[in-house]
């Protein structure tokens, strides 16, 4: 890759330059895995995001290769070259493997300077009209491979050992105008993978392009083609785009091509027309926000949320997908969504249970969106010692994720309003850090336990220990601390009560 004059050099040019730094950076690995190859009579290619991204200024250790060796010989060849290699993908020609950065064995494997590469034989995808898995066809040119790829920005590829830039797509030019464009006719792409449909929506979000309006178009008219696609991998591209640093853009393209209403039908449900005059909130749009506020509330690395966090951005897009089921017309010309967060919550968990999210995310995100309305719940006045600690308990290790999704929920423009709900909400922020001092309200018990309810009460294990325990940690809720004389005391009166 020769490095183009610094005077008046195009949008491409500069893109060639930037490149050619990044590439520089990665040539020794590359080089001479390229020149592995070539003694032994084979081609490669470094391929696909690797070669967008040093366009784009961003280095990586994870490197993606074509070759023209089939998979037995890469598996021999990686076998020289690195100090692991894994053929978990060779059913689809991929063969992967690891250099670490330092000799020195176990201790320093799998560190953050590792090169880590994947190569795949030269190939073709396309799936069977019956099933959701594609099918593998091992091509013979690099071109070939290229044209299969999703987009012509990672169609491009640089051959190795001598980094020849090759780029039959114009995908250098679609880069630089920030476009995403299929290498062939975008119908028989999508219908090929209609995964692909999908990875527009996410490099939207992620990389900030558009959608070429002929791309658009076709994904427009085949977006039903999408539900032949596992929902595991349906899942993944969703949460990547989540994961983006601009999700709002990606998930306008799914809610505009008609592949939210086959992959998260909630979403585009929200687009609901509240009356004729438009007096209310465009509850899609509301959700964005929220979602790109809730964003802007995530910490560094060391903080409470760290940024990105998937549980907190999927809370934040779906609070309100309770809101279409429980919408209500009321007689003032108001509109009401009474229980729309239980609701939601419910369509939530169903949702995430369908797109295979793991068991712990399906849990915490149900739950922020049934509590998001609790702080509303109570108010703008001072709150109670019991109240706060109900708040705390409630919400449990979420607590720091639901301080970020209500406060993100406020999207008035009413800066009046807007500022009375962030004071009152610092107050409660505030109520809790001093209980925090007082008391162990992240971890409230009764200040008796089983074992000594038992014990005074002289009743074996069962129905009856647990209904006294609740009955303390109320109290405790409710008044604080009370020591165990006290709580012996409240624990006798209810008992006696009981039985009389």
């Amino acid at each position: 890759m020769s490095t183009p004059s610094a005077s008046r050099a195009t949008p491409e040019q500069d893109l060639l330059r930037r490149a050619l730094g990044v590439l520089t950076e990665l040539a020794p690995a590359a080089i001479e895995l390229g020149e592995i190859f070539r003694a032994a009579g084979h081609e490669l290619a470094l391929v696909g995001g690797p070669v967008r991204d040093a366009f784009l200024g961003r280095a990586s250790n994870d490197l993606d290769f074509a070759t023209s060796a089939t998979p037995d010989e890469t598996q021999a060849l990686l076998a020289r070259w690195g100090d692991a290699h894994w053929d978990i993908g060779k059913e689809f020609g991929t063969i992967g493997a690891r250099r670490y950065a330092q000799a020195g064995g176990d201790d320093v494997a799998g560190g953050s300077d590792d090169v880590i590469v994947e190569v795949t034989t030269y190939r073709t995808d396309k799936y069977d009209p019956a099933s959701r898995k594609p099918l593998v066809e091992f091509g013979e040119t690099l071109d070939g491979d290229l044209s299969r790829r999703d987009f012509t920005v990672n169609a491009m590829a640089v051959r190795l050992p001598d980094l020849t830039f090759v780029d039959p797509f114009n995908g250098l030019t679609d880069l630089a105008r920030r476009v995403l464009r299929t290498p062939i006719a975008p119908e028989r792409s999508f219908d090929d993978d209609p995964l692909r449909m999908l990875r527009a929506a996410r490099f939207a979000g992620q990389l900030a392009f558009h959608v070429e309006q002929g791309t658009l178009a076709a994904i427009v008219a085949m977006a039903p083609r999408i539900e032949i696609v596992s929902a595991e991998r349906v899942q993944a591209e969703l949460s990547k785009l989540l994961l983006s640093a601009n999700p709002r853009g990606g998930l306008e393209v799914l809610v505009d091509t008609g592949l939210a209403d086959h992959t998260l039908p909630e979403l585009p449900a929200l687009q609901l027309e509240i009356d004729e005059h438009h007096r209310h909130k465009d509850v899609y749009q509301h959700s964005l926000t929220v979602l790109e506020q809730a964003i802007a509330q995530e910490t560094g690395p060391g903080g409470p949320v760290p940024a990105p966090d998937l549980v907190l951005r999927l809370a934040a897009l779906l609070h309100d997908v309770g809101k279409p089921a429980t919408r209500r017309f009321e007689s003032g010309g108001g509109v009401s969504f009474h229980h729309h967060e239980v609701v939601g919550a419910k369509l939530v968990a169903k949702r995430l249970r369908a797109l295979k999210y793991e068991k712990q995310i399906i849990k915490d995100v149900s739950r922020l969106v049934e509590l998001h309305l609790r702080f509303h719940g109570y108010g703008e006045g001072a709150w109670t010692d019991s109240a706060v600690r109900r708040y705390v308990t409630d919400a449990g290790p979420l607590l720091e994720r639901l301080h970020r999704l209500t406060r993100a929920d406020s999207t008035t423009r009413n800066k009046r309003k807007a500022q009375r709900l962030a004071d009152a909400y610092t107050d409660l922020e505030n109520r809790i850090a001093v209980l925090r001092e007082q008391e162990e309200i992240d971890s409230i018990r009764p200040d008796l336990d089983g074992t000594q309810i038992m014990a005074i009460l002289g009743i074996p294990p069962g129905r009856e220990v647990g209904e006294a325990y609740k009955h303390l940690l109320g109290l405790r809720m409710e008044r604080g601390p009370l020591g165990q004389d006290t709580a012996r005391e409240e624990l006798l009166a209810w008992w006696a009560a009981r039985q009389a």
